[in-house]
């Protein structure tokens, strides 16, 4: 029963998020907002709902900060390991020729993020605190409002160029219809998001596997559903940017999520209670957003076996290996 729930649940965000990628792309072109600032706001923020809930019951309700932490780093490798499964979709020309390279920007908010979480890691019970909550909280949360608002002054500046050339694309379709529908999408998104992590977890109970390993790959997975099915969907209907700003939107909304999980676990800074391997999970996360920006500033334009190109084959390598250290010696 406990798999049929899981099939059911990620079917129904299958087609919802079919329906939020649509939407999503006729706001983007009705505001002028652009497929990178809806992507990596509106659409990130909603797929990553399950993030947040799941960390808020592992600090308070199951007393598990290490399925938290896991989860929130665990998710980021996925989305990262993800832009493999966009690259393979997108037919004709690697996918790093394509995208739009104002998503360094927020790949590099988010390099500087995961080190600041990872040297935040490292000091562990040393690192200075207020109460608590650790020090390093407050700082995250402003690393991410000047990631967003660093973001929204480009995107700005990129459309308004776009917008005086541009063509109706969506004429048969208001931006009220867009935006009620594309709430009702992402109410079913959330919904389902939320009911994921507890299967997940369940199926990962009769296993007996650690928290670590639990948090960072299976609750992880589960609760990365909703950003794989909403990233395919844009990427079928042609909105590439929207779809690879969403996964790399996911990983900085996450890694705020740290910074909520700290201030709800009252048993001291989270990052002082955790299993220190997380920090292999971080520095890999920082690797392949590296290796991202790379693949964004040279645009390689090869596709090994004419199907991906050398920077997805690399994140593929780097989640394989890291998967491989946390199932080996997680806790």
């Amino acid at each position: 029963m406990i798999w049929l729930q899981f099939i059911l649940c990620m079917a129904l965000i299958g087609f919802a998020g079919t329906k939020l990628s649509r939407y999503g792309d006729i706001i983007a072109d009705k505001t002028g907002m652009g497929g990178t600032w809806v992507g990596l706001v509106l659409m990130a923020s909603v797929t990553s709902l399950p993030e947040l809930i799941t960390g808020i019951s592992a600090v308070t309700v199951a007393d598990a900060p290490n399925i938290a932490i896991g989860n929130v780093l665990g998710s980021c490798v996925f989305n990262l390991a993800f832009l493999v499964v966009v690259d393979f979709l997108y037919r004709g020309e690697s996918v790093y020729t394509r995208a739009s390279q104002g998503h360094i920007l927020s790949a590099g908010f988010g390099v500087v993020l995961l080190g600041f979480v990872s040297f935040s890691l490292l000091l562990g019970g040393k690192a200075p605190a207020l109460g608590h909550v650790g020090l390093y909280s407050p700082i995250i949360v402003l690393i991410y409002l000047s990631a967003m608002r660093t973001v929204y002054r480009y995107e700005q500046r990129q459309m308004a160029e776009y917008m005086e050339e541009r063509a109706e694309r969506y004429p048969h379709i208001t931006l009220r219809q867009a935006a009620l529908r594309y709430a009702a999408a992402a109410a079913v998104v959330v919904v389902m998001g939320l009911w994921l992590p507890f299967l997940g977890r369940d199926i990962a109970a009769q296993m007996g596997w650690g928290q670590s390993f639990v948090g960072t790959l299976l609750v992880a997975l589960a609760t990365t559903v909703p950003e794989m099915v909403v990233t395919i969907s844009a990427v079928r209907i042609g909105a590439l940017d929207m779809a690879v700003a969403n996964l790399l939107g996911s990983n900085l909304f996450n890694l705020l999520l740290i910074a909520v999980d700290d201030v709800l676990f009252t048993d001291g800074p989270i990052l002082a209670h955790v299993s220190p391997m997380h920090l292999a999970t971080a520095l890999s996360a920082i690797t392949m957003t590296g290796a991202a920006i790379v693949g964004l500033l040279y645009r390689p334009a090869e596709r090994l076996f004419k199907r991906v190109g050398w920077v997805s084959l690399f994140l593929f390598s780097v989640y394989l290996l890291n998967s491989y250290v946390i199932f080996i010696h997680g806790e």
